[in-house]
């Protein structure tokens, strides 16, 4: 009886493994592509709104212009720290936007009475826009600032400052917006650019009023 046949052994294989040279379809990379920008999108819309900036330097100069607001930058003046309300400083602009203030910043809300000065500028050190008006803005002005405070109140100072008379100003860390009148698009526009960007980084979500 002839003996059986063994099948030879496998063959191994001792080489590189070969390349799949194949290139993905054209559609699959747009995909992919595409996909990468939403993401890089989301990503950016999620910084900004974190940080509380939205729109540039040039657009509030513009906005703040048409409405016949002046508008000006200021040198930092510093962060340092005083323990009394009382300390005695001298500010580069009026009202002020950088230099010595007391260590705790205002209450964060709106205001029938003045605050004092060398405390809200702590507040704009944490990134808040501060609203004033002089003593001869009229009732119906007042309650047009009261209702964008309202609108959008995180990270908001209101306050009347006697001595801008029948000037309404805006301020943040080094900016100062002075206005005759209330102008809903150049506020807006200010408080955009600026509130969420001091020295001090706070989220804009965190500055709620009364805290």
């Amino acid at each position: 009886m002839p003996p059986k046949r063994r099948n030879p052994p496998a063959r191994r294989t001792t080489g590189p493994k070969r390349r799949d040279t194949r290139q993905a379809p054209s559609w699959y990379k747009l995909a992919v592509g595409a996909g990468v920008a939403v993401v890089a999108l989301a990503v950016g819309l999620v910084a900004v709104a974190w940080l509380g900036g939205g729109s540039s330097q040039e657009s509030v100069e513009q906005a703040v212009g048409t409405a016949g607001c002046t508008f000006e930058t200021y040198p930092d003046q510093g962060q340092q720290h005083v323990d009394s309300y009382d300390a005695k400083v001298n500010y580069n602009s009026f009202p002020p936007t950088s230099g010595t203030h007391h260590q705790t910043p205002v209450i964060w809300g709106a205001y029938d009475q003045a605050v004092p000065t060398v405390a809200e500028v702590h507040n704009l050190e944490h990134g808040g826009v501060i609203v004033h008006y002089g003593d001869k803005v009229d009732a119906a002005t007042r309650e047009q600032l009261r209702a964008f405070y309202d609108d959008s109140p995180n990270g908001m100072l209101l306050s009347p400052l006697p001595k801008l008379g029948n000037r309404i100003s805006l301020t943040a860390w080094t900016k100062l917006a002075t206005c005759e009148r209330f102008d809903e698009k150049a506020f807006s526009a200010f408080r955009s650019a600026y509130r969420g960007n001091g020295p001090e980084r706070f989220r804009v979500g965190d500055l709620q009023p009364g805290t």
